[in-house]
């Protein structure tokens, strides 16, 4: 009953002078929502990179030919390599990788009766199903038996499905890519960035050695535009990395001194951005937070100071008929907490609908997790505890006889 009755004298206090204490919650209101904005952002940043990197596929590198240097001066005559289907099944071998995928890639026309559109189509070979984690909503994906016979065969992304066939079933259906006669045999689920930054629901996949004869011209017969390569598992991903090198550079007959002419896009670097710039985001959203706090906890000392002017009288009062120091101590102390404690909930809601307005437009998601309430709280109970404490001592060391005798 007692604590009931402190806070009741809190809260009595609070709406004696309503807008001096909604200006003094306004510091403590914006920086906890700063702080947990802060943390929003952080967690939707890393969020957004998972399901990026969900949708490319984990654990992956690209293997390409450097273009700066394989045409460049710097090269011996003659030495110039592009990237193999030989590179690929090497590199398909290596003990760290689990799966290698030559890729070719261009952009037709794909049409199915009076509807058409413009993709991309890539020639690829089944374990990139694997790799890229590509689910099938339909159908069955490319096989050994496709790219072997150079079957004229093609895997739609959902929305050039759609787009085709509106909510008829694709599955055995014949469109024409480039005018060249291919049948549907199966539908992405997949949706999100590509490897060129496109869309993964806007391609078709066709069998690598279909693409080659029927769609894509290059340099020599077995040349691939890039190897999409899988490590066994992601702390063996810089290894696999390293014997990437070591292979294509023995393979191309690379010397020491020279430069290599192909060069290894790694995701996870990406990743270590991604995180680097939610870092950076975090750190100064928190400075404002912190800016924000600390001028609010200064708010909230000045008028505790001022309320325990104000109240003077009633402090010499209550220890005149019994009240302890330490009472008179917590009851300022626990009013200082009460003040950051709806402030924190003020500014928890407001993040709320900041959070739930961004994401609301579906470009960048943000959701306020228990872990961002529960600092919230905490902190709000800190700046409550550490500004409020040198007001509540100051009353605490009143003399009752003088409190009675001030005017």
């Amino acid at each position: 009953m007692k604590l009931i009755h402190v806070l009741s004298e809190a809260l009595r206090a609070m709406l004696a002078n309503p807008l001096r204490t909604m200006l003094t919650m306004l510091g403590i209101i914006i920086g906890i929502a700063s702080v947990v904005l802060m943390l929003a952002v952080g967690d939707g940043i890393k969020l957004f990179i998972d399901k990026q990197l969900s949708v490319l596929g984990s654990n992956l590198v690209i293997v390409q030919a450097d273009s700066r240097k394989a045409v460049g001066a710097r090269l011996r005559t003659g030495t110039v390599q592009t990237i193999t289907l030989d590179d690929a099944e090497a590199i398909n071998r290596l003990p760290s990788v689990k799966g290698a995928a030559p890729m070719l890639t261009t952009y037709s026309q794909i049409s199915y009766g009076n509807d058409n559109t413009n993709t991309q189509v890539q020639g690829t070979t089944p374990i990139s199903f694997a790799i890229r984690n590509l689910r099938l909503a339909k159908g069955i994906g490319l096989s050994e038996v496709d790219i072997a016979s150079a079957s004229r065969v093609a895997v739609l992304g959902k929305k050039v499905a759609e787009q085709l066939f509106y909510k008829n079933d694709p599955i055995g259906q014949t469109i024409r890519i480039d005018n060249q006669s291919f049948q549907v045999i199966g539908v992405l689920d997949n949706e999100g960035q590509s490897f060129d930054s496109g869309d993964i629901g806007e391609v078709v996949m066709v069998p690598i050695s279909t693409a080659r004869v029927t769609l894509i011209r290059t340099a020599t017969p077995r040349t691939v535009q890039y190897v999409v390569v899988q490590s066994k598992t992601t702390e063996g991903l810089n290894d696999m990395v390293a014997d990437i090198y070591d292979l294509m550079r023995d393979r191309h007959r690379i010397r020491a001194e020279e430069p290599d002419d192909f060069r290894v896009v790694n995701f996870g670097e990406f990743a270590k951005t991604g995180e680097a710039i939610a870092t950076g985001l975090s750190i100064a959203l928190g400075f404002v937070g912190a800016v924000s706090l600390v001028v609010g906890g200064i708010g909230i000392m000045n008028i505790m100071l001022v309320s325990v002017t104000e109240r003077t009288r009633e402090i010499g009062i209550r220890m005149a008929i019994g009240a302890r120091p330490s009472d008179v101590l917590w009851q300022f102390l626990i009013e200082a907490v009460a003040i950051c404690l709806v402030s924190g909930i003020i500014g928890v809601a407001l993040s709320a609908g900041v959070a739930s307005a961004v994401s609301s437009t579906g470009k960048f998601e943000m959701a306020i997790g228990a872990k961002a309430v529960g600092i919230a709280v905490v902190f709000s109970c800190i700046v409550g505890i550490f500004f409020g404490f040198y007001p509540a001592r100051r009353a605490s060391k009143l003399q009752p006889v003088e409190c009675l005798r001030y005017e």
